[in-house]
């Protein structure tokens, strides 16, 4: 069985189980931001452990199961957790999820992620609009044999994909409004992705803020290249779980970083619900 053909069993797979639902917008939750899920009022819940071909996630804050249903009126898929190249997994793995959430029809897709602050302004539990990022993971997910039939949006599927706007200047403006209505400013950023797991070296967050990153991570980036390649509309957001490398007192865990994200996930969580029906709008009756 070839991948697509992977691809297109869990997308008929999880289009039996959403029934009537018909979701144009995706968001993926990443370390201990999951609370957005719970603003879903009798949602539908799928284990990945039941979708054929699905990776499992193996992080903790990462719960490893979709969530569907109506967000403030909207229908939504929500990925609660994501699968890493660190876990293990090829980059074709990590990308799984988004090719299905591709072929299941959606038109744009929310991003989150915990990250490292780099610029020295940002405070821990602080939420950054991705403009752009910088990939240092060592892979390209699209390498290897292009397939076209993953094109499922008009002048989509090509193998040289433009990046330009790689994160939609149009939901970032949404984004930016939403979070003024909810009393906060939302600043934009450039998430710098390496591979992991080990956190980063001081040396080499100062390279990375020479370079004009504001944000480190190890996620986020091949799922944005795949959404573009598929021309899903991206939205990234980042939350400062913690101060990289060099520019704290503490030594970096794991566990500060889930701590940091439950204390923000609320607000995460309100924002959505006043943002998705914003992207939806324009979204409404697409094929």
């Amino acid at each position: 069985m070839t991948y697509f053909d992977q691809v297109t069993e869990a997308a008929a797979f999880l289009r039996a189980e959403l029934g009537p639902l018909t979701p144009r917008i995706g968001i993926v939750l990443g370390s201990g931001l999951g609370a957005v899920a719970d603003a879903i009022p009798a949602p539908t819940i799928v284990p990945y452990a039941q979708i054929p071909h699905f990776p499992q996630s193996t992080v903790e804050g990462h719960s490893g199961r979709i969530v569907a249903g109506l967000l403030n009126g909207v229908p939504v898929v929500i990925l609660q957790g994501r699968v890493h190249f660190y876990e293990g997994y090829s980059p074709r793995q990590v990308t799984f999820p988004m090719r299905v959430l591709g072929a299941l029809g959606l038109r744009a897709v929310v991003l989150t992620n915990a990250a490292g602050g780099i610029a020295e302004n940002y405070q821990i539990g602080q939420l950054v609009a991705l403009r752009d990022h910088i990939n240092l993971m060592g892979f390209n997910p699209l390498a290897g044999p292009n397939e076209p039939r993953f094109g499922f949006q008009p002048g989509s599927g090509l193998r040289f994909i433009d990046m330009t706007e790689a994160y939609s200047k149009r939901l970032r403006a949404l984004a930016r409004e939403a979070a003024a209505a909810e009393g906060f400013p939302l600043e934009e950023g450039v998430y710098l992705a390496v591979s992991g797991p080990s956190f980063e070296t001081p040396a080499e967050i100062r390279a990375f803020r020479a370079l004009g990153a504001t944000l480190v991570g190890m996620s986020t980036v091949p799922e944005t290249i795949v959404a573009r390649h598929m021309g899903i509309e991206v939205l990234g957001i980042s939350c400062v779980t913690n101060l990289a490398a060099g520019l704290g007192l503490k030594p970096l865990s794991h566990e500060e970083v889930c701590e940091t994200g439950r204390q923000v996930e609320h607000r995460i969580a309100r924002l959505f619900e006043r943002l998705i029906p914003s992207i939806a709008a324009p979204l409404a009756g697409a094929k």
